[in-house]
Formats: C-alpha cells, structure tokens, sequence
C-alpha cells in the first residue's frame, strides 16, 4: 500500500545544514524523504535513510527525483564568499542558473536557503525583508539572483545569519564559520584576533535554521514567495569574541584597528519568521560554543586545520577556474 505521508527531497541534504534538517526529518516521522547529494565533502553518507548519489547539474536525474516529490528542500549550493569565487562560472551556474532552472520546472513547495549577506554593508540600520539590497560578493549576488527566479514560485526563502554550532552526528563541521573558527582557535592558540571589530552579523545556530525549514513544509499555501530572514542575535565581531573569552577566560584576544578585508556589515531583524510561524531560536551563541568544546576536549577531531573544514580550502583544488 502507499504511504500517504508527503514525499520530501532534501537536495543537498548530506550538507552542514542538511544533517539537521534529515535529523529533524528522522525524528518526526511525518514525512517520507530522502537524500539527493553528490557528496562533495563526505567520502561516504552512513546516515540509516533514503539516498540518492546525483549531481544537480545532471538535470535528468534531478528531474527523476523531483518528479518522486511533493516539497524540494534545496540546500545545494557553494556556499561562502572565497568558495563561490575559485570558479565564477560555476558558482553562476550552481547558486543561480540552476534556481532558474528549478522555478520553470518544478511547480510545488521550493524551500530556499539564502543569505543576509544579500544586504551588503548597510551601518546602523536594522533590515527587514524589505530593506534594499546591496551584495558586494559573487555568493551575495548569486543568491539574490536565484531568489528573483523562484518570486513567482510557490516558495519559502530563508535569508539566514552566519550559522555555527554543530549540526548532526555525520555531517563534517564547518569551521570557517565565525563563531566556530574563534571557538577552534580559542582553544588551540589560546588567541583571537579581531580586525575593526565594529562590524555587525546575524548569528544564528545551524539546527534553529534547519527547524524552520522543516517547519516551512507545511505553510498555507502561498500566493507568491515570501522571503524571511532568520537569526537569533546581531552583534559585533569584538563582542562576540568577548563572548568566547567566558568559556575560555585565559584567552588573549588581539584588536587592531586595520579593518578586515570582509565589508560586511549588517544588522537584520526576524519579527516576520517570528509573527508568520513562531519561529524562535533555541540555541545560544554560547550553546554552540559548549558543542565544539566538547568534542575537543574529548579529541573527537583529529585534526583542526584539515581542508575538510573550510569550504575555499577544500574545494580550490577542485573547482578553481
């Protein structure tokens, strides 16, 4: 007999977000789902659920699965300002094209990652959804681009902060995030150091970001896209190094006034997730802290500078043009 349960496909899902997003898929059990991934980063997927071994860019195989589907959970992507920048062209055709692509071929539920990076540098101004956009990066404006293409689509966009913190059992960390990079370095070198540190990000915990994309499966059905920026706290890059120093009050953190070459600044606002669905984060800056330093302590990582785990390290001797 065939199940009823909706059928989701988490393109993508063997990814730093996707290991939170098949967990909370696991545990509820509402959902018949599987995997699609070409495993970029993983030399196998051990997770115990449905997986499919695909390219996106292999349109006849993805066509196959989203055929299978009633939601598409779209994760895939290079992700990162110096990732997205080793191949410009396949960073277009993967971030951008293939959301072009998706939208004229796919006509339900599509749920978007984006990005807050989309807002650019825009000083002492607390955006909304409807702010202007300015991206100063390839990745930025990869983003926004794909989310003009699915505007007409029955499609939830999530404009998420910097996410940290670890996200399931399998899935590799990423630690060229900025609260878990000053984690690791933090207990490594003993030292931090913060360039300018006046410059704001939306900080938001990888798993608060995959409950509410598992929670957006089921909204009303919706007129055109709605687009919502997530994240939990804006703060200040030297305050967030101050926040690190409680869990490791030996740490010597090392200000200069030369601004880093990142411009980004900004600070959003999430009252729209928040009156649209109820979102509200669970976890705390200092929540992911603890995660990480468990694992070091207990030398579950053996080695903290592998490429591994940064997405412009590992993949520039792949994908450089």
């Amino acid at each position: 007999m065939a199940s009823s349960k909706k059928k989701i496909l988490v393109v993508g899902g063997a990814g730093y977000i996707g290991g939170a997003v098949t967990d909370i898929l696991m545990q509820s059990g509402a959902y018949d789902f599987r995997v699609y991934d070409n495993l970029t980063y993983e030399e196998s997927y051990r997770k115990p659920v449905d997986f499919v071994y695909g390219d996106i860019l292999d349109h006849d195989g993805l066509k196959e699965e989203l055929d299978w589907s009633d939601c598409v959970i779209w994760l895939a992507a290079i992700v990162g300002d110096g990732a997205s920048s080793l191949n410009e062209i396949l960073t277009i055709q993967t971030n951008q094209e293939m959301l072009r692509w998706l939208a004229s071929q796919y006509r339900k539920r599509i749920i978007f990652t984006s990005t807050c990076s989309v807002y650019g540098a825009q000083n002492d101004v607390l955006l909304s959804e409807a702010s202007p956009i300015d991206p100063i990066s390839l990745y930025a404006h990869t983003k926004f681009k794909a989310e003009e293409y699915l505007r007409d689509s029955d499609a939830v966009i999530f404009r998420l902060g910097t996410l940290f913190g670890v996200s399931d059992t399998y899935s590799r960390i990423r630690m060229d995030l900025v609260v878990n990079l000053m984690t690791v370095k933090a207990f490594t070198a003993g030292t931090i150091s913060v360039f300018g540190g006046d410059q704001y990000r939306p900080l938001l915990h990888v798993r608060d970001a995959a409950k509410a994309i598992v929670q957006s499966i089921e909204f009303d059905p919706l007129r055109h896209a709605e687009i919502f920026n997530l994240s939990a706290i804006n703060i200040t890059i030297s305050d967030l190094a101050d926040q690190i120093k409680k869990r490791f009050p030996k740490l010597v953190i090392e200000r200069t006034d030369i601004s880093f070459q990142d411009a980004r600044n900004y600070k959003v606002t999430w009252d729209k997730a928040e009156k649209f669905f109820g979102f509200k984060a669970s976890y705390t800056i200092d929540d992911g802290v603890r995660q990480l330093l468990d694992l070091f302590k207990k030398h579950r990582i053996k080695n903290f500078s592998d490429s591994h785990f940064s997405n412009q390290a590992f993949l520039k001797n792949f994908i450089a043009g």
